[in-house]
């Protein structure tokens, strides 16, 4: 009998610098969804704002997503950790103004668009060097793990964040409740100053050259990479399909199954406990059926989920089974979306690590409005029921585009570039 001597490798969880990120991403995101409850009940319970006035409000809310090609090529340029400090606090300070103002009895609604869009502008910063600093602080086999762990702490933040928002505008009102916003993201500053995790440097860049160059190279980097640019192309096409069906999932939900809000609620909470379990399950998922098929079950779940709702009735039989495959479709979109999140990670030279997370952003965000635009145009010559067919249907191409790809063959993650040479070259130096 033999007896082997080979180490078991380590997790991400002993590494101190993930521990802190993982920290940090879970109290930023845990007080981000108290304010995503106590800025809009401020704006309508306070100031009494109008219909239009909450729709701009919620509008701005999104509008920074559209720097996320600017922010990449930011996080790419310098390094990471000053940038989630800068955009912690900056946060932090926006947010701080809002209980002083309320308690002078000065807030207007101009104030808050503009806490919001400096919300949005720190957000879409701060998660474009997160995203880069990951592959820095652990190694190529720690990334799933890693993401797994992440994602299983954003399931929970946004929950407990959720329910805390709504008990907190309850017992103190909205304008202090979003203190606790304020002290998450001071948290989350203090734990991302005590990462020491040394940052190679990835991209060094002449001082003339314009940010406008950064982010074309980053988008061709993008296009000549087969599998990087079809995972994101399967991002895109899904998230279009899928904002086309939410568009008017609630809405058939509630009004052509008959559900009550409170079920609908459960609903949403089954829900949120597959994500949950997918997150914490994606890495061991991956490691027994293989990357690839785990990224491309993930993705054909999603349109086969489809089906139930377009056959359901009334009832609360029908409401379990809808709740249970909103489930298994979350669980294995996220098991899906932690592999595929690594994979692009690892595949990707760490020069254009932000780059390349602002252009699955751009197009996957960017996908939605027009979708939900579709969808509402859609409406006008067709059934409700008939619009969440074509979205279903339209969750097929991603399918395909992974099926057909060098994908679906994949057993374990890729080896890094350059993994076996020395430290990857340095833009401009050539």
């Amino acid at each position: 009998m033999t007896v082997s001597t080979r180490e078991p490798r380590q997790t991400a969880w002993a590494i101190p610098a993930f521990r802190y990120l993982l920290g940090s991403e879970a109290a930023s995101l845990s007080g981000s969804a108290v304010s995503t409850i106590a800025l809009p009940a401020l704006a309508v319970l306070e100031l009494h704002a109008s219909a239009a006035e909450v729709a701009v409000l919620a509008f701005l809310g999104q509008l920074p997503s559209t720097l996320a090609l600017w922010a990449g090529a930011l996080s790419d340029r310098h390094a990471k950790r000053p940038q989630l400090i800068v955009s912690d606090l900056a946060a932090a300070a926006a947010l701080a103004t809002v209980p002083a103002t309320a308690l002078a009895g000065v807030l207007t609604i101009g104030q808050l668009y503009v806490v919001t869009l400096v919300l949005g502008a720190a957000k879409v910063q701060h998660d474009a060097a997160a995203i880069c600093l990951l592959p820095a602080i652990v190694e190529p086999h720690q990334l799933q793990g890693a993401n797994s762990r992440l994602g299983a702490a954003s399931s929970v933040a946004d929950s407990v964040g959720s329910n805390a928002g709504a008990a907190l505008v309850g017992a103190v009102g909205p304008a202090r409740s979003v203190l606790a916003d304020v002290a998450s993201f001071l948290v989350s500053a203090v734990l991302v100053w005590h990462i020491r995790a040394p940052e190679p440097l990835t991209h060094a860049t002449p001082e003339h050259r314009s940010l406008g160059r950064d982010i074309a190279a980053g988008v061709r980097y993008v296009i000549g990479q087969p599998t990087i640019r079809t995972v994101i192309a399967a991002l895109s096409t899904l998230s279009f399909g899928l904002a086309i069906t939410n568009t008017y999932w609630a809405y058939y939900l509630l009004t052509r199954l008959g559900a009550s809000p409170t079920a609908l609620g459960v609903m949403m909470g089954v829900g949120g406990a597959g994500s949950l379990a997918g997150a914490l399950l994606a890495a061991r998922i991956s490691a027994r059926i293989g990357v690839g098929p785990t990224i491309v079950t993930g993705f054909a779940v999603s349109p086969v989920a489809q089906v139930p709702l377009l056959l359901a009735g009334p009832g609360r039989g029908w409401q379990i089974a809808l709740a249970a495959t909103l489930a298994v479709q979350l669980f294995w979109a996220t098991a899906a979306g932690v592999s595929q999140r690594s994979l692009r990670q690892t595949l990707c030279d760490p020069r254009f690590q932000g780059r390349m997370q602002a252009a699955s952003t751009t197009v996957t965000a960017g996908c939605r409005p027009l979708a939900a635009a579709t969808s509402g145009a859609l409406a006008l010559f067709l059934e409700v029921r008939a619009v969440l067919a074509i979205g279903a249907l339209l969750q097929v191409v991603p399918v395909v585009l992974l099926l057909t790809s060098p994908v679906r063959a994949l057993r374990g993650m890729p080896a890094p570039p350059g993994s076996a040479t020395v430290p990857p070259a340095r833009e401009g130096a050539s």
